[in-house]
């Protein structure tokens, strides 16, 4: 199977953070956790070079089994929903050779992946692909990390329609683990007809749409295998339109490793994990309860304003103990790569404000970055090599997942707090009436960069602006 393929047989490899495998035993064998309801589709790798991950990907219309026996019209990537998984090295180069099969125009945009302006997908930087046309998208992959690739035309009802999938970089250094998977959390908002509803009215679109039916790559029946004292790697992504996922496994911890930019420096373990639309966790699971047991993932109740949020739990994805007696734990995982914090010192932050209004005129929600809205809001421009300090400032009740293409910050404080850990993100919690100071510095990828909520009927109705680096 080549790196392309897309699909983790990884229940039987150990993977071994900072040289050899440590000997608290020998490597699990077994079936692959992820091989049944939570499959991910293949996609063949063509390359011949192993240094070359070369791929095909159309757009297409097609059906989405939410569970057996329940089908809905949907717009896929090679047929699934989920789309195929793309796994790579870092530095490796990726090829995808893109057909659109829909009936409007898409682009992808590689979430989180540092490509080049105009591989990127984003509204300034690639003309949308029209019905019947293709693109080549070929860039170097040059960062370890959990990614994912989305459309960005019509966003609020491509990726609702099921266009999103997974991409798994990895390094050198990875943290050891008996087994991982990629899971994909999504929400789905059904009509009366059992189809996917069509998109709604103001208060959707100004909330967002969340929808009543959860489901994780794909499936609302999803079922993970776990083995007592067995370590799994949980690479996860919230690929939904609005849902801020907060994450609980009764009688266990999360140990995270990683972020949206790659292993952190030092893991940590949590009983909850936050989620934003767009964000990453990577984070590593021990199964300490009894064989034969059984636990549920779920997300809790979470408000984000303007009452828009979950009020009682949801349970997303049953996990399952086998019979078989425990094996020894694993030991703690040690440091990640370490981090330069970035310094502020010197440099005059930029105010970036979001907030709304209401066009009743229109009947439409208008959401706005520094009082303008998509696509009249001035670029901020900026050099190559050069130190940016933004303040993040919400001036709404509504919280706004903000994303930043093309590159990672640090988040440097919250209402003046400064931020203890150091990591890199391209996506984060901006909460209502909160001041968040980010700094970042723009590598030679000259370009016009987006930036917005991913809150998908907030950037559909303008929540979105661009940097434009110059070189």
């Amino acid at each position: 199977m080549g790196r392309g393929e897309g699909v983790f047989l990884l229940c039987a490899v150990v993977l071994s953070c900072g040289g050899a495998p440590a000997p608290d035993r020998a490597p699990l064998t077994g079936p692959d956790p992820w091989a049944t309801t939570l499959a991910l589709p293949r996609v063949t790798d063509r390359a011949p070079d192993p240094r070359v991950v070369e791929i095909d990907l159309e757009a297409r219309v097609g059906e989405w089994e939410l569970s057996p026996g329940r089908r809905v019209r949907a717009m896929t990537y090679n047929g699934t929903v989920p789309g195929p998984t793309i796994e790579a090295r870092a530095g490796d180069t990726v090829v995808v050779h893109f057909t659109n099969r829909l009936e409007e125009p898409t682009t992808v945009h590689w979430h989180g992946l540092r490509v080049p302006a105009n591989m990127d997908g984003g509204p300034h930087s690639q003309p949308p692909i029209a019905p019947g046309g293709t693109f080549e998208y070929r860039f170097t992959v040059p960062d370890a990390g959990t990614f994912w690739y989305h459309p960005h035309v019509h966003e609020g009802v491509q990726m609702e329609r099921g266009l999103y999938g997974a991409i798994v970089v990895r390094g050198e250094r990875e943290p050891r683990a008996d087994a991982e998977g990629v899971l994909l959390l999504d929400d789905v908002l059904l009509g009366s007809d059992g189809q996917l509803a069509p998109p709604g009215d103001l208060l959707e679109q100004h909330n967002g749409r969340e929808g009543g039916v959860s489901v994780v790559n794909g499936r609302a029946d999803a079922t993970l295998a776990l083995r007592a004292g067995q370590r799994q790697r949980w690479r996860i992504v919230n690929a939904g339109s609005a849902r801020f996922h907060r994450l609980s496994l009764p009688g266990h911890r999360f140990t995270v490793v990683g972020t949206d930019g790659g292993l952190v420096p030092v893991p940590r373990a949590v009983d909850e994990l936050l989620l934003v639309p767009g964000d990453r966790v990577d984070v590593l699971v021990d199964g300490v309860g009894a064989p034969g047991s059984a636990t549920t993932l779920r997300t809790l109740p979470y408000a984000r304003g303007h009452g828009a949020g979950l009020t009682q739990p949801v349970e997303l994805l049953r996990v399952q103990y086998a019979p078989e007696p425990a094996v020894p734990l694993l030991s703690a995982p040690g440091p990640g790569p370490a981090i330069e914090r970035l310094s502020a010192q010197g440099v005059t932050p930029r105010e970036v404000t979001f907030n709304e209004r209401v066009d009743r005129e229109r009947e439409r929600v208008v959401f706005l970055i520094n009082n303008r809205s998509f696509p009249d809001v001035p670029d901020l421009v900026t050099r190559v090599g050069t130190t940016e300090v933004w303040d993040l400032v919400n001036e709404s009740e509504m919280e706004h997942p903000f994303h930043l293409h093309g590159f990672f910050f640090q988040v440097l404080s919250r209402n003046n707090t400064p931020e203890a850990d150091v990591t890199w993100e391209d996506t984060l919690q901006l909460r209502g009436h909160e001041r968040v100071r980010i700094a970042f510095r723009p590598d030679a990828r000259p370009g016009h960069w987006m930036y917005h909520c991913h809150i998908l009927e907030h950037v559909d109705n303008g929540m979105m602006a661009a940097v434009q680096v110059t070189p």
